[in-house]
C-alpha cells in the first residue's frame, strides 16, 4: 500500500443533513465515500487525491428500495446485493438486476453501491447502460433541498457529471413501465466474472400489438465501455422505431452503431474489437427481439 493514511481525514458524521452541511460548508473539499470498492483501489495505488473522505455508508436516508404503483426509488446507497435480491426489480428491471450480479465478487456486490457506480463515472460501469434504458432518473440532495434529473446527459465526459460540489445523489427512480418489454443484457469481458466489460449492452423492445410482422413499437439501446461516457444509441432507436425486422434493419443498425461509438484502444481489448462486438450485440437483440413475434 503506497498511500499513508497520516495523510488523510475521514469522518463519519451519522445523517445526511450532516453530510450535506458539510459539503456545503467546504464545496469540493470532501469526498463522500460509502461501500469504498472504487476509492479504495485509489488509495492502495497511491493516487487518491482527495485528503479529505466523509462517509456516507449505512445511511438510513440513502438506503432502502421504495416500491410505489407508479415508480420504484432506489437509494443510492443501496449495494448490489440489495438489487440482486429485491423482487420487484428482478422481475421488472431484469437489466439492473443481471448487471449487480456481474459487479465484482460477492465481497464487492456487498460493500460497491448504486450511487458510488454512478458518482465514479467511469463509462465501464456494469449498471449505467441498464439505468440508460430504463430512462432513470435521479434525486440529487444538498443543504439547498433536492432536484430530480433525467440521468440520460448526467455524465458530461469521461469521470465527469452534472453534480455541484455541494450535492450528493440521494436515489435513482425508475418508472414501474415496462410490462411486455424484451430485455436484453449482455456484458463481454475476459471472463464470465469478475472482469471489467470491454463491451456491454442493455437493451428493450417491444413489439406493436396485433401487428402482422414483427414492428418494432419501442425501442432502448445503451452501450457502455465504447465511449467516453456511457452511450444511448438514440439515433439507431429511430431508425428501427415503427419498423419490421428484416435483415437489411439489423445491417444498417449494425453500420450506425460502428459509427456513433468511440471505442479506444486499451489493457483489455482494442477498438476494433469493441466495434465489432458492439455492433454484432446491437444486430443479436435485434433478431431476438424479433423472434418474440413466435411467442406472443
Amino acid at each position: 500500500m503506497r498511500s499513508d493514511p497520516a495523510d488523510y481525514e475521514l469522518i463519519a458524521p451519522g445523517t445526511l443533513q450532516a453530510v450535506v452541511s458539510l459539503l456545503a460548508g467546504e464545496p469540493g473539499q470532501w469526498l463522500p465515500i460509502a461501500g469504498g470498492t472504487d476509492v479504495m483501489v485509489l488509495y492502495a495505488a497511491g493516487k487518491l487525491q482527495s485528503r479529505k473522505l466523509v462517509s456516507i455508508w449505512n445511511l438510513a436516508e440513502l438506503r432502502g428500495i421504495d416500491v410505489r404503483p407508479d415508480e420504484v426509488t432506489i437509494g443510492a446507497g443501496c449495494t448490489y446485493t440489495n438489487l440482486r435480491e429485491h423482487p420487484v426489480i428482478a422481475r421488472e428491471f431484469p437489466l439492473l438486476a443481471s448487471a449487480a450480479r456481474w459487479t465484482g465478487g460477492i465481497a464487492n456486490q456487498n460493500r460497491g453501491t448504486l450511487g458510488g457506480n454512478i458518482a465514479n463515472a467511469s463509462p465501464a460501469g456494469d449498471s449505467l447502460p441498464a439505468l440508460l434504458a430504463y430512462e432513470a432518473e435521479l434525486i440529487l440532495v444538498s443543504l439547498a433541498g433536492e432536484r430530480r434529473v433525467p440521468y440520460l446527459g448526467f455524465h458530461t465526459g469521461y469521470k465527469k457529471l452534472r453534480l455541484a460540489p455541494q450535492e450528493l445523489i440521494r436515489a435513482v427512480c425508475l418508472r414501474r413501465s415496462f410490462s411486455g418489454y424484451f430485455h436484453y443484457s449482455r456484458k463481454v469481458g475476459a471472463r464470465n466474472a469478475q472482469a471489467i466489460a470491454k463491451v456491454c449492452i442493455a437493451a428493450l423492445g417491444r413489439l406493436r400489438a396485433g401487428a402482422t410482422e414483427n414492428t418494432i413499437d419501442d425501442i432502448r439501446l445503451a452501450l457502455g465501455s465504447v465511449a467516453p461516457i456511457p452511450l444511448r444509441l438514440t439515433e439507431v432507436e429511430q431508425l428501427a422505431k415503427g419498423k419490421s425486422i428484416q435483415p437489411q434493419l439489423v445491417q444498417r443498425a449494425k453500420k450506425m452503431t460502428a459509427a456513433a461509438i468511440q471505442p479506444i484502444d486499451d489493457i483489455r481489448s482494442t477498438a476494433r474489437y469493441r466495434t465489432a462486438v458492439a455492433s454484432n450485440l446491437v444486430a443479436e437483440f435485434l433478431e431476438q427481439l424479433r423472434d418474440q413475434q413466435k411467442v406472443l
